[in-house]
């Protein structure tokens, strides 16, 4: 048996979020058909873009250069979070993410794979990141509820594997921090997604962990619509023992609860909108992808790749927790993407690494304090 150090499950889980994210990346938004019949055949690594050398103009991805090793922003937004980290150096709040997070977007500029050249990250982000400027920066809202409004999607989960990682073997914790800063971002079933996803990371640290453990973990702390996506996709997952064959009936199953319906870039009248019945696709779609490939890293991220729709959030979360249990990250995949991107993939890892150390030292002296005070208070 591997035994894997925290440093080792830190890094696989941040590489291997980066690195799903950019197989994702050129085939975010088409069909499984489409993808098959565009690269002739299942996607196996790393591909160009879905518009070939027309990347720059092609509807509707233009001007994105999706492909070639490069992160989308979900790993921009990763990152970002974890700059938050390494300034607080603690627990993180909603307000957290007003006083640092959005700062961070629009007054750095940075690489941005996409665009190839340095820019601000607002001018990548989705609009319902945008929204976090739009809220905090200029509307002044309170920060625990300025996600109430925004579009309800995998905005906040897809970035949440940092505080997953600081809360390692605390599912409870984790889930109870991200929803706290995911409250400046998301409402409804994103921001339940966002916790549910933060508490599988800190679930595939607990030594021993296996993909049924942070499925369990998942169903025991997720609530409403989200909790009965998971359980209905890994119920249908349980059932195979390959991703290509399972792709259909895992789109079967999660449909009940997603509310963009079957043509992805034409969502219907009632999608992204707050309900307690639905739940984000992605989330539900990777833990049954890491259930069917049994924590195998590439097939995990593959299966999500493949699965299509939004593929690189799906493979983003896939990856973070494949990588966390078990590591096995192709090397040569993230050599390339980190050379694409022009990303040290590996130090913002181990910068992570060292502020959970710091963080689960202070939680053990705050753990002794409470102890010291209730054993007075009983002893009284």
């Amino acid at each position: 048996m591997t035994v894997h150090t925290l440093e080792d499950r830190v890094t696989g889980a941040l590489v291997g979020a980066a690195v799903g994210d950019a197989l994702g990346g050129p085939v975010e938004g088409w069909t499984p058909e489409a993808i098959e019949q565009r690269y002739g055949g299942r996607v196996s690594g790393i591909v160009g873009p879905f518009h070939g050398a027309e990347w720059r103009t092609a509807r509707p991805i233009a001007p994105y250069h999706k492909g070639d090793g490069h992160v989308t922003d979900d790993t921009l937004m990763t990152h970002a979070l974890i700059r938050v980290y390494e300034r607080v150096r603690d627990h993180l709040d909603a307000y957290a993410i007003a006083d640092h997070l959005v700062p961070d977007l629009i007054g750095t500029p940075r690489w941005i794979p996409e665009l190839e050249a340095v820019a601000l990250p607002l001018q990548r982000v989705f609009l319902a990141e945008k929204w976090l400027a739009a809220r905090l920066h200029y509307g002044h809202v309170d920060p625990r509820e300025a996600g109430a409004g925004n579009i309800v999607n995998c905005g906040a989960a897809m970035y949440m594997a940092p505080v997953g990682v600081v809360n390692a073997g605390n599912p409870a914790g984790a889930y109870a921090e991200a929803l706290d800063v995911a409250g400046a971002h998301q409402s409804s079933y994103g921001r339940e997604a966002a916790g549910v996803f933060a508490a599988c990371v800190a679930a595939a640290f607990v030594p021993g962990a296996t993909p049924s453990s942070v499925i369990s973990t998942a169903l025991a702390l997720a609530k409403d619509g989200t909790r009965s996506a998971i359980a209905a996709v890994c119920e249908t997952a349980s059932r195979f023992g390959s991703w290509e064959e399972a792709l259909t009936p895992l789109r079967e199953a999660v449909t009940p609860y997603d509310t963009v319906g079957p043509d992805y870039r034409a969502p219907s009248l009632g999608a992204r909108r707050p309900s307690r019945l639905h739940a984000i696709e992605e989330l539900p779609i990777a833990l049954g992808m890491l259930l069917i490939a049994d924590g195998d890293y590439r097939d995990t991220v593959l299966g999500a790749v493949n699965y299509g729709r939004d593929c690189d959030s799906t493979a983003t979360m896939g990856g973070a927790l494949a990588g966390a249990l078990s590591g096995g990250i192709p090397e040569p995949w993230s050599t390339e993407v980190s050379r694409a991107s022009r990303l040290d993939l590996h130090a913002p890892a181990a910068s992570l690494a060292a502020i959970t150390r710091e963080i689960h030292a202070k939680d053990v002296d705050r753990r002794r304090t409470h102890e010291s005070a209730f054993a007075t208070l009983a002893a009284t």
